[in-house]
């Protein structure tokens, strides 16, 4: 079967550009009601029987029938013996993938992670202490494919922080477990894990059952059963995101050999339909032989019907006026993933402000940072790059302020304090502060 991928041919010079742009770019993050309302029975179902709700779900949903919790608790010698059973090139990717992921995240706790003081002029002592969190949940995609990169990612970061505990879930339908999953949670420090998944997972982790721990956060992607839940545990636990379709936008100066962009704009979209690709350029004949490249390759791609929906319905490839308006444009996205596919990628990206992840030069495929640069690959998605950041060390950890005024500090303070204080109407405020006055 052929499969024809056409993205949208947009240019920023024509008078429909703002309308046409605004069509291709939306999304809605709004979940089916009918989703929102199965979610809404599971997660009360589970808070209020615990583990023998997993075990229906899991069985209804999973097809995995056990009678014990135990069955679908995965022990350290079952990921152990996972890592000792895969080939010895996946074996040694895994770690060399483990190594520069823990390495980039050990420099970000010591850039940002770590506690702090100082003293002013009057004694007082005023700063942050930085712990780590006690016990996270990590969910990891099972089902259509297997995502052992998803482990490192998540697990990875929250070791580094210090996690005293992290749970692992996965589904696993029919049974079937993968060994490269199982390894990479071996590799990545996981305490426990289990094979659950959905909405029944993400209330096990949540509430907590007589079997699995209740966490104080929940993080990674799931289906739309598993954004809806990580919504609505959102108050009891932590999460770190609601994750939309994959994206990514490669601003291109035409340098690039154009196959080399065709296939990083096809690996975004082979993630599924609604995946998102865009190129940005200024060279209309690049733009065309992008598009080329694009109908040479599609058809030896064993996901081609994904890739050809995604591209026709929700990709573009947008010719601009000139790479400063295609940095412009840019942040207007706020991409999940940025590629700046040019000879000279520092001249622009000191223009470039939002961005999930950006990835400099022809060399660095999008798909590097997705399994072993070392940055997390866990990305803000939907255009949330404008305020929110990558999964990391932060994550998974809080800050509390310290506090220790001294004697002679207590006599400024108390003054500015007590004028407040009245001025809110609150004279016990007042009062506390007062008393501490000479």
């Amino acid at each position: 079967m052929t499969f024809v991928a056409a993205p949208a041919r947009l240019s920023t010079a024509d008078a429909a550009f703002e309308a046409q742009f605004k069509a291709r770019l939306h999304w809605s993050a709004d979940t089916d009601a009918a989703i929102e309302q199965r979610v809404a029975d599971i997660l009360a179902d589970v808070q209020q029987r615990g583990d023998a709700a997993v075990l229906e779900y899991t069985a209804r949903f999973d097809g995995l029938n056990v009678t014990d919790m135990k069955a679908l608790e995965l022990t350290q010698a079952e990921l152990k013996a996972a890592f000792d059973s895969i080939p010895a090139d996946q074996r040694a990717a895994l770690e060399a993938a483990a190594k520069r992921v823990r390495s980039y995240h050990e420099a970000q706790k010591k850039a940002s992670g770590e506690s702090w003081s100082y003293r002013d002029e009057d004694g007082t002592l005023l700063g942050q202490k930085v712990t780590p969190l006690d016990r996270v949940g990590i969910y990891v995609p099972g089902g259509k494919a297997a995502y052992p990169s998803s482990v490192l990612m998540n697990a990875i970061p929250a070791h580094v922080a210090g996690v005293g505990e992290i749970i692992m879930v996965v589904p696993t339908p029919k049974g079937e477990k993968n060994a490269l999953v199982l390894a990479a949670a071996y590799v990545a420090g996981v305490t426990r894990a289990f094979t659950i998944g959905g909405a029944q997972a993400v209330a096990a982790l949540a509430y907590g059952t007589a079997t699995i721990p209740a966490v104080h956060k929940i993080t990674g992607p799931g289906n739309a059963y598993v954004a809806a839940a990580k919504r609505r545990v959102f108050g009891t636990v932590g999460i770190d995101m609601i994750a939309g379709p994959s994206e990514i936008l490669v601003l291109a100066d035409g340098t690039t050999p154009p196959d080399w962009v065709a296939m990083d704009l096809f690996s975004q979209a082979e993630h599924d339909e609604l995946a998102q690709s865009i190129l940005l350029c200024p060279d209309a004949a690049y733009i065309e032989q992008v598009q080329q490249s694009i109908n040479r390759l599609l058809p030896e791609m064993p996901r081609a019907e994904i890739i050809a929906k995604s591209l026709t319905g929700r990709g573009a490839l947008i010719q601009t006026r000139s790479m400063e308006e295609a940095c412009e444009i840019s942040n207007r996205i706020a991409p999940e993933h940025l590629e700046v596919s040019s000879n000279a990628p520092h001249k622009w990206e000191p223009l470039l402000k939002h961005a999930g992840a950006i990835f400099l030069g022809a060399y660095t495929s999008e798909s590097l940072g997705d399994y072993c640069a070392g940055p997390n690959h866990v990305l803000p998605t939907s255009g949330t790059a404008r305020f929110s950041s990558p999964l990391g060390v932060y994550d998974f950890q809080k800050r509390s302020s310290l506090i220790e005024v001294s004697e002679q500090g207590a006599q400024a303070l108390g003054q500015i304090a007590s004028v407040l204080a009245h001025g809110e109407g609150l004279q016990a405020h007042a009062r506390a502060a007062e008393m501490r006055l000479k």
